[in-house]
């Protein structure tokens, strides 16, 4: 099958891990600020159409990432330790107020989805498997957001996840913080089950302060990271 033939759900597939592995690029430093990525070197890279290629930069862009210039390509732009520490600590701040609101109106059914996540992750701690943890953060994440039932909320908290969804991804990288984030995650679920919404924000609080604390240490240990 050709390429273009490619039926739609897999040049999706296809977009995703692309989108994957160059967020880990841009995001650990491989691909530094201000390197010129080609489209069509890109789909060589990975085997693909420019189509799925395309999807992947269109992710990488709204993200900020990447920029994509007219007559110049797609350029990688700079993302200093200060600057993600700083949109941590905002991002800190959104979702401690959604943790604080989600314990006072969540639903029964809502909290139980909770827990059911939590419960499913141990066995991702075990093998390692940072991908599967990446999104079962995000489920769990997701899950508090939608459990305020103020939909204002949810979509900024979403457009702010979807700015520091490669650093999230990343932090994960950094030794022992798979299992210190689902302890982390723990302390949330139990605050949120006691009705206390002004623990359940502090330990959230915490929680992404402490990713950003992980993700700097990470980048620190890379010999070709931003900033």
């Amino acid at each position: 099958m050709a390429p273009q033939d490619t039926p739609i759900d897999d040049r999706a597939s296809l977009s995703e891990r692309i989108r994957l592995a160059l967020t880990d690029e841009i995001s650990t430093g491989r691909l530094p600020p201000g390197t010129v990525l080609d489209e069509a070197q890109l789909a060589e890279t990975y085997g693909a159409s420019r189509t799925p290629v395309r999807d992947a930069v269109r992710h990488l862009a709204a993200a900020g990432l990447v920029e994509i210039r007219p007559r110049r390509g797609i350029v990688v732009l700079p993302m200093t330790i200060e600057t993600l520490s700083e949109m941590f600590e905002v991002t800190a701040e959104i979702e401690a107020m959604c943790a604080r609101m989600a314990t006072n109106r969540m639903t029964a059914l809502e909290r139980g989805g909770l827990i059911e996540l939590h419960e499913a992750s141990e066995g991702l701690l075990q093998s390692g498997d940072i991908a599967g943890y990446d999104a079962f953060n995000l489920a769990f994440h997701e899950g508090i957001y939608r459990a305020t039932h103020n939909a204002f909320l949810v979509e900024h908290a979403l457009q702010l996840r979807a700015r520091l969804l490669p650093f999230r991804r990343t932090q994960l990288r950094y030794p022992n913080r798979l299992v210190q984030s689902r302890d982390e995650h723990g302390r949330i679920l139990r605050a949120m089950t006691r009705g206390d919404p002004d623990e359940a924000a502090f330990a959230m609080r915490e929680h992404m302060l402490n990713a950003g604390s992980a993700l700097a240490r990470f980048l620190t240990l890379e010999p070709d990271r931003p900033g």
